[in-house]
């Protein structure tokens, strides 16, 4: 299908019909989402779900498995375990590794997560910043720098949180912010947070929504960055400015599913 064929309501309206099919809860069991899925305490998701999102690099099904591992590791009670650790239960995580995401950033990820928890309720306290940005921007340079605040925070984990001033996409990130975020009857998204609004999220820029979205022409920018997961959850929002980033699930699903992503536009 050629973009060019395509007016903006007949885009909408293709999109939107790929949303209904991918955002379902046929979508969960072979995706990074089904390990906060197993959970039903709130701190319990935000906790599995921001390690799912942060690990969430490479095959999907290697990501889920090794995600159920740490879960383990933390004894499937996440919440409890970061709070109520004693050194002990740290030994398992020393042996815990995801691509370059090992022991050093494991360990800081529980201490830091048990620092914020001792003082705020919800995580989304971390990622807001304001009812009149845009978009979810600052809140994730915000997260970033709370994330980092303890003296001995190791360099090498900074790499895991990155922040949209560093020009990344932060699609991981963002994903975690639509899982938490984005409220609506399919059974996918979360929906636990309420400060933070859908009309805000930024689009996940990863490989294959890009792909897709530049062959639909959502994209013109060259480079992948933040400007560009900016750029295509602009259009994005003149689509649906309350929940532009439903897209996602079409996008993806387009390069995933119905191989998009492969093929030449």
């Amino acid at each position: 299908m050629k973009r060019s064929k395509l007016s903006i309501a007949e885009l909408k309206d293709f999109l939107d019909e790929k949303v209904v099919l991918y955002n379902q809860p046929g979508f969960i069991e072979n995706d990074p989402v089904s390990i906060p899925h197993a959970f039903s305490k709130k701190q319990d998701i935000e906790i599995a779900g921001l390690f799912a999102a942060v690990l969430a690099w490479g095959q999907r099904k290697t990501i889920i498995n090794k995600c159920k591992q740490l879960m383990g590791m933390m004894d499937n009670d996440p919440h409890r375990f970061i709070l109520q650790h004693r050194e002990k239960d740290l030994k398992p995580l020393l042996a815990f590794k995801h691509r370059t995401f090992n022991a050093t950033d494991t360990l800081y990820f529980v201490e830091a997560l048990k620092w914020f928890y001792q003082n705020h309720t919800s995580l989304e306290d971390a990622f807001y910043a304001g009812a009149d940005h845009e978009t979810v921007e600052q809140g994730l340079d915000q997260f970033q720098k709370i994330f980092f605040s303890l003296e001995h925070a190791p360099h090498r984990t900074r790499k895991h949180i990155p922040s949209p001033a560093r020009k990344s996409t932060c699609k991981r990130l963002v994903m975690y912010l639509r899982w938490m975020v984005r409220d609506d009857d399919r059974g996918v998204d979360f929906g636990i947070w309420k400060k933070v609004k859908p009309a805000q999220l930024v689009c996940p820029c990863d490989l294959h929504v890009d792909r897709v979205a530049r062959r639909l022409k959502l994209i013109k920018r060259k480079q992948t960055d933040w400007q560009t997961a900016l750029e295509l959850t602009a259009r994005l929002r003149a689509l649906d400015p309350v929940d532009p980033v439903k897209y996602d699930f079409a996008l993806f699903g387009l390069g995933i599913e119905e191989g998009w992503s492969k093929r030449s536009a």
